[in-house]
């Protein structure tokens, strides 16, 4: 498969907040990353978008530190809601309110 600009843009947008989100909860990765560095994000379960992230990093002449970080899947997402459910007719205030 190959992917459009607006593909690979938006499961980078992705990964990179995942990624953010992996390093709030687990902060002691950003330790191992040094300062500056280009952060290239290689999806395992996804090898169109690790070959493009890959060849785009090296195309990219960085001339700081680059730290590859593979991914083997993202899981899937979760919802955070509460006991949803359909009703026919809402009350006019929330119950508990």
């Amino acid at each position: 498969m190959t992917y459009n600009r607006e593909t690979i843009v938006e499961k980078n947008a992705t990964l990179s907040f995942e990624f953010a989100r992996y390093a709030l909860e687990h902060p002691a990765i950003l330790g191992r990353i040094p300062q500056g560095a280009e952060i290239v994000l290689l999806p395992r379960d996804d090898p169109e978008l690790y070959r493009i992230n890959l060849e785009a990093a090296q195309q990219a002449g960085q001339t700081g530190p680059v730290v590859y970080v593979e991914i083997e899947a993202l899981a899937p997402a979760r919802s955070r809601l509460v006991k949803p459910h359909l009703t026919p007719r809402p009350e006019l205030r929330p119950v508990g309110a």
